[in-house]
C-alpha cells in the first residue's frame, strides 16, 4: 500500500505526458504551464483534506498529471527562450528549483515529523503552485512558438525584450526556416530522421531512473531507518542532509554544464553513481555501526553525482535534440519513458528490499548505471553552445547521434 500510495502520483505523471503533449504544440508553453500550475493546486488540496487512502491516492494522480506536464513543458520553454551561450545554465535553473524544493519538503516533513501531522505537509504544496502560476504569468509565451504558429509580429517583439537588441533578424530567419512545416504530426514522430533522436532521449530517461534515484527520493528516510536511524525525525533529518546535497551540487553544475559541456558530467555522474552504490552494497554487507556512516557518506556521494549531471542533463538534453515542429510532443514521449521507468522503480524498490535484501538491491542499481555509463559514452551528443537550429539541421541530413551540433 505504501508502494501504490508513492506511485500514484507516477500514474498521473504518466497521464499528464500522454494527455499534453499535443496541448503544448498547440495552446502554448505559458499557457500549458498556467493550466498545469492550477492542477497542482487541486492536487494538493484534495491530499491535505482526504478522509480515505483512496482520496489520497485521488489527490496524488492529480498533482502527479501536473508533475507530468511541468517536467517537460519547463525546461522546453526555458531553452526556446535562451540565448545558445546560456542554455545549459539557464535550463537547469529549473533543475535547481526541483532540488530546492525537493529540500523544502523534507524541512516542511521534518517540522510536522514529531506530531505526525501529514496533512500539513500535503497543504504546504499549494504554496509553491501559486508561486508557479504567478511567475508564469507575468512571462512572455516562447518565440518559437509563436513564430511556428505565424504570429511573427509577437515573436519578433519578444526576441527584442529577451536578447535586449532589435537586431534579431538573423534568429528569426533561422526559426522561421525550421518552422515553416507547421505543426508536426504523428508520422513525424515516427519518421527515420526523427526516430533516432527520440530512441536517445528515451534511452536517457530510462537511464536516469534505473539507476534507483527515486528510491533515494522518495524513501531515503525508509533507507536509512535500514542503516540504523531508527526514529522517524533522525531519519528525516539525515534525509535532508542528502536534499541539500542535491541542492549544492545542482549550483555547481550550473556553469559547467555551458563550460565543461554536457557529456563530461553526464559522464563524470554515471561513474560517481555507479561507485557510491557499490559502496552502499558494501556497507550493508558489513553492517553494524560502520553502516550507519557508511551509508550516509555513500548516499551523499550518490545524490552529489546525480545532481551534477545526470539529473539536469537529462532535462537539458531533450529541450535540445528535438526538431521544432514536433520537439513538445518528442519531449513528452521522453517524459512519460521517464514517468514509466519512475514508476517502475518505486512500486518496486521496497518488494525488491524484501526479496532480494539491501546488499543485491544496491548491487543492482550499480550494475544498472554502469549500463548506463556505456549507452551514454557510445549515443549521447554535446550539444554545448549549439543552436537548437544547427541540431535539428544536422538531424536532418543524417549526422551521427554523436555529432549531432558539433562544429567540424
Amino acid at each position: 500500500m505504501e508502494e501504490l500510495l508513492v506511485s500514484a502520483a507516477l500514474i498521473g505523471a504518466v497521464c499528464g505526458c500522454i494527455l499534453s503533449g499535443r496541448v503544448t504544440d498547440l495552446i502554448g508553453r505559458k499557457r500549458t504551464i498556467l493550466i498545469t500550475a492550477a492542477i497542482f493546486i487541486v492536487g494538493s488540496i484534495l491530499s491535505a483534506v482526504a478522509t480515505s487512502i483512496g482520496t489520497l491516492i485521488i489527490g496524488r494522480i492529480a498533482i502527479g498529471v501536473a508533475i507530468g506536464v511541468a517536467s517537460y513543458t519547463a525546461p522546453l520553454y526555458i531553452s526556446e527562450i535562451a540565448p545558445p551561450n546560456l542554455r545549459g545554465e539557464l535550463v537547469t535553473l529549473n533543475q535547481l528549483a526541483i532540488t530546492v524544493g525537493i529540500l523544502l519538503a523534507y524541512v516542511v516533513d521534518a517540522v510536522f515529523a514529531g506530531s505526525g501531522n501529514w496533512r500539513w505537509m500535503f497543504a504546504f504544496g499549494v504554496l509553491s503552485a501559486i508561486a508557479l502560476d504567478v511567475g508564469i504569468a507575468v512571462l512572455p509565451e516562447s518565440p518559437r512558438w509563436l513564430l511556428l504558429h505565424q504570429q511573427k509580429a509577437k515573436a519578433w517583439d519578444v526576441l527584442t525584450r529577451i536578447r535586449g537588441t532589435p537586431d534579431v533578424q538573423a534568429e528569426v530567419d533561422d526559426i522561421i526556416e525550421h518552422a515553416e512545416s507547421g505543426s508536426g504530426r504523428f508520422a513525424d514522430l515516427v519518421s527515420p530522421a526523427v526516430l533516432r533522436v527520440i530512441f536517445c532521449g528515451i534511452a536517457l530517461a530510462v537511464i536516469q531512473q534505473i539507476t534507483g534515484i527515486n528510491t533515494v527520493i522518495y524513501y531515503a528516510p525508509t533507507i536509512f531507518q535500514q542503516a540504523g536511524f531508527h526514529s522517524a525525525l533522525s531519519s528525516i533529518l539525515a534525509t535532508a542532509g542528502v536534499g541539500l546535497v542535491n541542492v549544492l551540487m545542482t549550483i555547481v553544475s550550473i556553469p559547467l554544464l555551458d563550460r565543461v559541456g554536457r557529456r563530461p558530467l553526464l559522464l563524470t555522474s554515471l561513474g560517481g553513481m555507479f561507485v557510491s552504490l557499490l559502496a552502499l552494497s558494501l556497507g550493508f554487507a558489513i553492517g553494524g555501526v560502520a553502516l550507519k556512516w557508511i551509508g550516509v557518506l555513500s548516499l551523499a556521494v550518490y545524490i552529489a553525482s546525480f545532481a551534477i549531471g545526470l539529473g539536469p542533463v537529462f532535462w537539458l538534453l531533450i529541450s535540445e535534440i528535438f526538431p521544432l515542429n514536433i520537439r513538445g510532443q518528442a519531449a513528452s514521449v521522453a517524459t512519460m519513458a521517464n514517468w514509466l521507468s519512475n514508476f517502475v522503480v518505486s512500486l518496486t524498490f521496497l518488494s525488491l528490499l524484501k526479496g532480494l535484501g539491501d546488499v543485491w538491491t544496491f548491487l543492482l542499481y550499480a550494475a544498472l548505471s554502469s549500463v548506463g555509463l556505456w549507452l551514454c559514452f557510445r549515443f549521447v551528443p554535446e550539444t554545448k553552445g549549439a543552436p537548437l537550429e544547427r541540431i535539428e539541421r544536422d538531424l536532418r541530413l543524417g549526422r551521427p547521434l554523436r555529432d549531432l551540433g558539433r562544429t567540424v
